[in-house]
């Protein structure tokens, strides 16, 4: 039991652990706000506005500052950390979303393209002209390609779900999860 009890102690786990939460209830809100329902999934989900990992590193590296003071070798690991985190959310993560983004955007074209296969908006003269005509006079290129979208494997295609686009954050969403974190910090006592 004294284990928990200096744990609950701990002030920068404390600090940290309320800006999450802090950050993950503000992103609850804020969603279920810009799009009129209630999404629960965004207290667990990473990326938007704040960002909760903004927060967590900021209020850790404020409270690692009011325990250890500032020319400690705890301070200067958390703001190095802090910095790491920080830019990963702007830049790695946020180009996978972007990325994940785009991909999703391909597969549901090339799934539309299969499905309306038939249908496609070809000229009336060019409807009765066999598949194998037309390729003939597509470029090699174009032909390999629609050789490959005409037979890849159709789970690789169409997954079950869709790739995750919501985990990177705008440097405008990192700076309000930093403030909101810089705050919570100050706001818990020592």
């Amino acid at each position: 039991m004294d284990g928990i009890a200096t744990l609950l102690r701990n002030y920068p786990l404390i600090a940290s652990g309320s800006a999450w939460l802090s950050a993950q209830i503000l992103k609850v809100i804020i969603k279920s706000l810009t799009t009129r329902r209630l999404e629960i999934e965004r207290l667990f989900g990473a990326g938007g506005m704040p960002s909760a990992h903004s927060a967590t590193v900021s209020a850790l590296v404020i409270a690692t500052s009011r325990v250890d003071g500032l020319s400690s070798t705890g301070f200067a690991l958390v703001v190095i950390f802090a910095f790491v985190v920080m830019y990963d959310a702007m830049g790695v993560r946020r180009a996978a979303g972007e990325q994940a983004k785009r991909i999703n955007m391909i597969l549901s074209k090339i799934k539309s393209i299969k499905e309306n296969e038939d249908d496609i908006n070809m000229p009336e003269n060019l409807k009765n002209i066999e598949k194998k005509e037309i390729l003939d006079n597509i470029e090699a290129e174009e032909e390999i390609a629609q050789n490959l979208i005409n037979n890849i494997d159709e789970e690789l295609l169409f997954p079950d779900k869709e790739l995750k686009e919501y985990i990177g954050h705008t440097p405008l969403e990192v700076l309000s999860g930093a403030l909101l974190g810089i705050i919570v910090a100050m706001l818990i006592r020592i």
